[in-house]
């Protein structure tokens, strides 16, 4: 179908509320893996709405075969997780750009971020997404902020040294204009810390340890062979492989009033998609009952300032493949909840992949400047 009837008709804006126009901010993803992908994925589809302010201009990759683009293409259209992408995609080999939704992002082929001139595509003043996680200092990642069309990076990776490490919903407010290379933390730091910060609100948090079941990534072996980490080696769609996780320490530099309290481990388990994290916790003071508990997270899962960041299941058959897709960095699952007066374990679901992309996305809204309205409004 034709979708230019629906396009705004001047470049790098958009039609507003009562018609006015809203500047768009081009956006740059260096890396098209699951999160990349996934990234795409929700950046076209608010594309399409009224007011988007954030426009997928390009994304940078390096050339893997002579019909790269095509399998590419491929692999944004089609995901044996998440499903078909919703809308059309199209090829334009000549140019290098996959049309989305009638919607043109130009794949750029490059290795190296230090020589590519942004400026050339007509991309200016964009925020990049560094999803490849080869670097995680700031000295790494201003190679990206030193390339002409470029002024702000993110990295969808834990961030190293003094870099600020974001989840959206509870320290977003430090993002200020001079933050010109931020982190959105990890998946497993986007879904426990929320859910940390509520048990600290409201009953203290004294310390705690976090286990982590999560679903394999690409970064194990489907079979066994060599692998220079330990035991990831190891077949993943055939064992359990515990690993480390730096998520618990890294919860304290999003609440740094839990700095020391926490330690963590993590399990990978064989599913695709979809993690738990077990959070066990001693508190300040007594949490009542299980029913009380659950309570507090119920009335901040339907009206809190965290809504969307945790969620709320109470459902006897939920399973991992029912939070697949979920928006939520995390969902907190109230029948398995166990309270016994100052000791809590919670038990909160999150999907690794499109859940923490979410959150990567509200990050990039807020360094736009622009956040899009939830309901109901605070």
């Amino acid at each position: 179908p034709d979708f230019s009837m629906w396009l705004p008709e001047q470049v790098g804006a958009s039609v507003g509320k009562k018609g006015e126009t809203v500047k768009q901010q081009d956006v740059v993803l260096y890396g098209f893996g699951r999160i990349g992908r996934l990234l795409a994925r929700i950046l076209l589809e608010r594309s399409s709405s009224l007011g988007a302010n954030l426009r997928l201009r390009a994304v940078v990759v390096r050339k893997n075969t002579e019909n790269d683009l095509e399998k590419r293409a491929s692999l944004l259209a089609r995901d044996s997780v998440h499903g078909p992408f919703k809308g059309t995609i199209k090829v334009d080999a000549e140019n290098n750009t996959i049309i989305a939704n009638g919607l043109p992002v130009r794949f750029i082929y490059s290795s190296d971020p230090t020589t590519v001139d942004y400026t050339e595509y007509g991309i200016e003043d964009a925020l990049l997404v560094d999803n490849t996680g080869r670097w995680r200092d700031v000295p790494g990642l201003t190679q990206h902020l030193e390339r002409p069309g470029i002024s702000r990076v993110l990295l969808t990776a834990p961030g190293k040294g003094d870099m600020k490490n974001i989840v959206f919903g509870v320290n977003d407010s430090i993002i200020t204009d001079d933050d010109k290379i931020l982190s959105a933390a990890s998946c497993t730091t986007n879904a426990i810390t929320p859910a940390l910060k509520v048990l600290d609100d409201v009953y203290g948090v004294e310390r705690g340890h976090v286990e982590t079941v999560h679903a394999f990534t690409n970064d194990q072996n489907l079979i066994d062979n060599f692998h220079k980490g330990d035991r990831r080696g190891r077949s993943a769609v055939l064992n359990m492989v515990i690993t480390e996780t730096g998520a618990a320490r890294a919860v304290s530099k999003a609440l740094p009033q839990l700095e020391g309290k926490l330690t963590g481990n993590a399990i990978r388990v064989p599913t695709p998609d979809v993690s738990m994290a077990i959070l066990n916790v001693k508190l300040a003071k007594p949490a009542g009952s299980k029913d009380e508990l659950n309570e507090v997270f119920r009335q901040v899962a339907l009206s809190g300032e965290l809504r969307r960041q945790i969620g709320y299941s109470d459902s006897h058959e939920a399973v991992s493949t029912d939070f697949v897709g979920s928006r939520n960095a995390g969902v907190v699952d109230a029948l398995a909840t166990v309270v016994t007066d100052d000791s809590a374990i919670l038990y909160v679901w999150y999907d690794n992949e499109f859940g923490y992309s979410c959150q990567v996305v509200r990050v990039l809204e807020r360094m736009a400047g622009e956040e899009a309205p939830s309901y109901p409004t605070k």
